[in-house]
């Protein structure tokens, strides 16, 4: 494609075709030059076994075609139709309480079920033979939403495999009993037959087989679209495959995004926003930030997101005038190649016809279309920007494996939340104007100046030595509380905790005391400042490392509450307890001191400043998401490449407006 992509899933299928002729002629209009057609029309495309017709979508994509409109083509298997689950009732997945669940939704599949298997890759191999020289095909789309809303199955079906699965993982049972701990509880196997799925249990069922099982799940879902995926390559040698992720930790906490996103040729991602009181442009930020990390810094497509409300939260706002403008380019400023939509036309039927679109049941009379136009035209002037890649300034550290296993029973408080302080660290770095990169805690650290580790509970030993090595070469590392504790089966590190991060944060810690619900402590900190903390208190033993903040009062009065730790040629910060929103900023604004990082307090508050660079120029976002006009000084002189006027010096952006520059030249 020549430019940005900008466009949405198009569902011809649900209108009468006399519609299809408007649909193209106000897709022109509004530039539209992409859309994602085909991902629920399975039962249209095979409408009994064996039997096809595609008579209806050779004329969608030949009038796409023709409009100079390409196409992002599914495969359907994210929804099989009612034949196939009438003939195969066992395809359907069944729940943890050994509940199946019934035809009649979207995504209900059990991955283990070879029936599906096979009808998935049959239909497949029918859609890549017929389209695969089609000229308007420009992506291939598998399946929909990995993970969304079905995760993990039960059946006896996947009992079996999850039994060969844990065989080639651990390959002996008596591996197997020393990694799930089975002394415990008298749990020891031994038979591999012996093992079934962690369904449900009279009390805790055990942690570790817990986190295979979801290990388990994820992989077989990968399985299944590396195998559709393969097909597309061997018939349809030079497309990219995708599958729209949902990597916002807000909506998809079931799949291992780093490796998904070693299989995909485009990660591509779809993002919502959960409008539950908070300021939901800061997620935004969060979300685009890790699909570009899962995607390797390199450019990735934003495939779904709306155009204003939603339909299914417990309360669904329409987006404000210009929120999904600005919405939109955060998500290219932060490195997508376009801004794709759920969807073109607007349901009058079915569980999302109240969920916004690009063309509302309204019509083109209405706020969101005249938007809509709007930013198709904004999209094209941004075409130049195709294959830079966003600058990042530092790093926070995110797993998956580690997420799933503090979400298990029998932790400390069920008060922490791993995801509440990943959100909470990012959005103080947010707040002080960097950008941040997302990275394996085994991933390379050296190009980043700070790295910041929220919530990495279980941390595998060479995941500790990565992080050591980092400061002990010249980095910079904060540490949140409850990290380096467990190992990748979940065991807890031999010695003190925190683990695998005692040498590194030179400390232990002797005890973990969190505090109840509405308790709070205090921390003193230097020059007599004092902040307000809560969830969680620790007894910490500096081992090397020096007091910066301690505890006022509370269980571990008069304890060491931040530490800095110095190792090598650089620094590891170490916080204990959660902190208010001003003592985390101060603890964050002392370490990016130490790593050299510069201050940016001078910036307003919620105005986004982020700059992609390349072979196409610099260029810098600034998205003032206040209320109030935003005064930003520029690197350099530059141009509006949505105004078209020049901008040097200070540059205002009223309040709700995007300025996108390019810089020099």
């Amino acid at each position: 494609m020549p430019g940005l992509a900008f466009g949405g899933d198009y569902n011809p299928e649900q209108w009468p075709e006399a519609v299809w002729q408007e649909d193209v002629r106000l897709m022109r209009q509004a530039g539209v030059n992409l859309v994602s057609v085909g991902i629920f029309s399975w039962a249209l495309l095979e409408p009994k076994q064996g039997a096809y017709d595609f008579g209806w979508l050779d004329r969608v994509l030949d009038l796409l075609h023709e409009h100079g409109i390409r196409v992002d083509l599914a495969t359907p298997t994210v929804a099989p139709p009612a034949w196939f689950y009438r003939a195969h009732p066992d395809a359907l997945p069944v729940t943890r309480e050994g509940v199946r669940h019934s035809f009649g939704s979207r995504g209900a599949i059990c991955h283990s079920n070879p029936a599906y298997r096979e009808a998935a890759a049959n239909i497949t191999t029918k859609i890549a033979e017929r389209y695969a020289a089609h000229p308007a095909l420009a992506l291939w789309h598998v399946h929909n939403e990995y993970g969304e809303p079905v995760n993990a199955c039960y059946c006896d079906t996947c009992a079996a495999r999850f039994r060969d699965w844990l065989a080639a993982r651990h390959g002996t049972l008596d591996a197997l009993n020393e990694a799930w701990g089975t002394a415990f509880w008298g749990q020891r196997y031994t038979d591999f037959e012996q093992i079934d799925p962690p369904r449900l249990t009279p009390a805790v069922c055990n942690p570790a087989q817990q986190l295979d099982h979801k290990r388990f799940a994820d992989a077989t879902m990968r399985e299944n679209f590396c195998a559709e995926r393969d097909i597309l390559h061997r018939l349809s040698p030079g497309v990219p495959v995708t599958t729209n992720f949902m990597a916002a930790l807000s909506q998809c906490d079931s799949v291992d995004y780093w490796a998904w996103g070693r299989e995909v040729d485009l990660v591509s991602n779809d993002h919502y926003l959960i409008t539950d009181g908070r300021r939901t442009h800061v997620n935004l930020a969060m979300a685009a930030d890790l699909t570009r990390s899962v995607a390797g810094g390199a450019p990735w497509l934003l495939l779904e997101h709306s155009t204003s409300g939603v339909n299914w939260q417990p309360h669904n706002p329409a987006k404000a005038p210009g929120e999904m403008a600005r919405n939109s380019l955060a998500h290219v400023a932060r490195g997508s190649e376009g801004a794709m939509f759920f969807q073109w036309r607007q349901s009058r039927r079915g569980s999302e016809k109240f969920h916004s679109a690009m063309l509302p049941q309204g019509g083109t009379d209405t706020r969101v279309w005249r938007e809509v136009v709007q930013l198709g035209s904004d999209m094209a002037a941004l075409a130049g920007l195709r294959g830079t890649r966003t600058v990042p300034d530092v790093a926070m550290v995110w797993d998956w494996h580690s997420w799933w296993a503090q979400s298990l029973d029998g932790q400390p408080s069920v008060d922490h939340d791993a995801r509440e302080r990943a959100d909470s660290f990012y959005e103080a770095l947010y707040d002080r104007h960097l950008t941040v990169d997302f990275v394996h805690p085994e991933a390379d650290l050296s190009s980043y100046p700070l790295v910041v580790v929220p919530a990495l509970y279980l941390t595998s030993e060479n995941a500790g030595d990565n992080l050591r090595r980092y400061v002990e070469d010249g980095g910079t590392l904060v540490v949140s509380y409850f990290s380096g504790i467990v190992d990748e089966n979940d065991a807890v590190h031999p010695g003190a905790y925190p683990g695998a991060l005692r040498d590194v944060l030179g400390l232990t810690v002797e005890e973990w005391s969190p505090l109840l619900p509405g308790d709070t402590v205090r921390i003193a900190g230097p020059e007599g400042a004092t902040r307000r903390a809560d969830v969680w208190t620790e007894f910490v033993v500096p081992r090397g490392a020096r007091t910066v903040w301690t505890y006022a009062d509370g269980p571990a009065a008069a304890r060491p509450a931040v530490t800095r730790h110095r190792s090598g040629t650089g620094t590891a910060w170490y916080i204990s307890t959660r902190l208010d929103v001003q003592g985390l900023g101060a603890v964050l604004e002392a370490a990016c001191e130490d790593a050299g990082v510069p201050p940016r307090g001078a910036l307003p508050r919620d105005v986004e400043v982020v700059r992609r660079s390349g072979e196409g120029g610099d260029h810098l976002f600034v998205i003032n998401h206040s209320r109030e006009p935003a005064i930003v000084p520029l690197p350099d002189a530059g141009t509006d490449l949505l105004t078209g006027e020049p901008a040097a010096g200070l540059l205002t952006v009223l309040p709700g407006a995007v300025a996108v520059l390019r810089l020099g030249g």
